[in-house]
Order: structure tokens, then C-alpha cells, then sequence
């Protein structure tokens, strides 16, 4: 005699899981929930406003720099720059290009610049061993401030992702020594398994 098995449906992946921010996010027509991220940290802090010149590293799918135009306005300016080709049509006043972040000098990001604002949503293609992927993000966020300090203007603003882990505080540390505030943000739209935590470095001080 052959008994029925039953098997149990297997769990959905919560990563995959289309929330309240990813729907809204299609009916916004952005790319990726992470807008909301950008969206409540400039709500919160006033990071970005008409007329700025930004730098977004690691743009892609788009959804930061897609915002950033809009807050930006035609008087602005947005540089978005990744790794991987960002898909859509983009006109004034964004430019995208395709390059790795870590391989960029401030020297061929001068004639954009200086920038009022750089942001950072970059990330690692992660391994699943925490240790690693903690210190691959840290390292990304490190390439972020290294071009901030070069290319914003006195004054400037610096956003930034970065995956908790033990060399955040150092991050951190060295925000606050370049800028005159920094703070950590943890966005409402982050998802609450991620280790994901971003850190805000305001007021650029004079070289």
C-alpha cells in the first residue's frame, strides 16, 4: 500500500515578499522600495532641495536618483554611477554612468562637481557568511566617504549604507570627523530582518 505523503509548502522567502512600500513603490512608478529610505531621511533632515548638484553611488535600479532629480529640480544636477547598466531613459538633470565606484578618482568626477550632496545605497553581492559581507559593506561605505571628502563642497551632506557589523563604529568616527553632525538612521521602510543602518555626516568642514 503507497501512502499519500504530505509535504509541507515551503516558507516564502521574506526578502520576496512584496510589502506595503514595494506596492507603493510600483504605483509610483520607482524601480525599488529603497526610494522610501532616501524619502524619509530628506524628510526628516532636509538633505536635498532645488538647485543641488548630487552624486548617487551604486544607483541602481534608479529609485535615489530617480527622487533626487525630482527634489532637485531643472536647476539641479544628479550623477548616478554603477557597476551595472541602469535601465531606463534619462534626461535632464540626470546622467548616468556605468563604472565601478571603486575604481572612480575624485580627479574624473571634477567637472561635475563640487557636489552638494553624496549619497551611497551601495551594497555588496552578499555571501550569506555575515563576518564577510559586514566587511565587503564597510568597505563600499569607506570608497563613499573617501570620494565625499574629495567632491562636496564645503558644507556638504553625505548618506550612506553600511551593514552592522563592528567596523560601523569606526565609519561612524570618521563621519563625525569630517562633518559637523552625524547621526545613524534606521529608515521605517527598512525591513526588520535587515542588518542594513545608514549613516548621515551633515556640514562638511572647510579643508
Amino acid at each position: 500500500m503507497v501512502l499519500n505523503r504530505v509535504t509541507k509548502p515551503k516558507a516564502k522567502d521574506p526578502r520576496r515578499v512584496a510589502d506595503h512600500y514595494t506596492r507603493k513603490a510600483r504605483a509610483q512608478h520607482y524601480p525599488a522600495r529603497s526610494v522610501f529610505k532616501l524619502e524619509e531621511v530628506d524628510r526628516r533632515f532636509g538633505l536635498l532641495g532645488s538647485g543641488q548638484r548630487v552624486l548617487d553611488l551604486g544607483c541602481a535600479p534608479g529609485s535615489w536618483t530617480m527622487y533626487a532629480a525630482q527634489k532637485v529640480g531643472p536647476s539641479g544636477f544628479v550623477l548616478g554611477i554603477d557597476i551595472d547598466p541602469v535601465p531606463g531613459t534619462w534626461g535632464p538633470p540626470v546622467r548616468i554612468r556605468t563604472a565601478d565606484v571603486r575604481e572612480l578618482s575624485a580627479e574624473t568626477l571634477a567637472e561635475d562637481g563640487p557636489f552638494d550632496v553624496v549619497l551611497s545605497d551601495m551594497a555588496p553581492r552578499t555571501t550569506g557568511q555575515r563576518g564577510v559581507d559586514q566587511a565587503r559593506s564597510a568597505d563600499l561605505a569607506r570608497t563613499a566617504l573617501a570620494l565625499a571628502e574629495k567632491v562636496l563642497r564645503p558644507g556638504g551632506s553625505f548618506l550612506y549604507k553600511i551593514f552592522m557589523g563592528p567596523e560601523e563604529e569606526d565609519l561612524m568616527a570618521a563621519v563625525s570627523a569630517l562633518f559637523r553632525t552625524a547621526t545613524r538612521v534606521k529608515p521605517r521602510s527598512s525591513r526588520s530582518f535587515s542588518s542594513e543602518i545608514f549613516g548621515l555626516g551633515m556640514g562638511l568642514k572647510r579643508r
